[in-house]
């Protein structure tokens, strides 16, 4: 029997609220792991942005500001 086959019979709300409950229900650590490792991820590289670009605006401040002084 195919899973078709199998759900045809049943009532709408075993399709589409029984079966997600309960597959939420099995697999939620899992996903929750997964969402907060990409959240992590996602939040480390805005910062590494975030630092990457404030290093690059400091050099070049501080270069530009040495190379019209003359003296550094």
């Amino acid at each position: 029997m195919a899973v078709k086959e199998i759900l045809a019979g049943m009532p709408w709300w075993v399709k589409w609220i029984a079966i997600p409950v309960i597959a939420l229900v099995v697999f939620g650590g899992l996903i929750t792991s997964v969402l907060s490792f990409v959240v992590g991820l996602l939040f480390k590289l805005l910062i590494f942005v975030a630092l990457v670009g404030g290093l690059i605006f400091v050099v070049r401040k501080f270069t530009s500001s040495s190379s019209s002084r003359g003296d550094w």
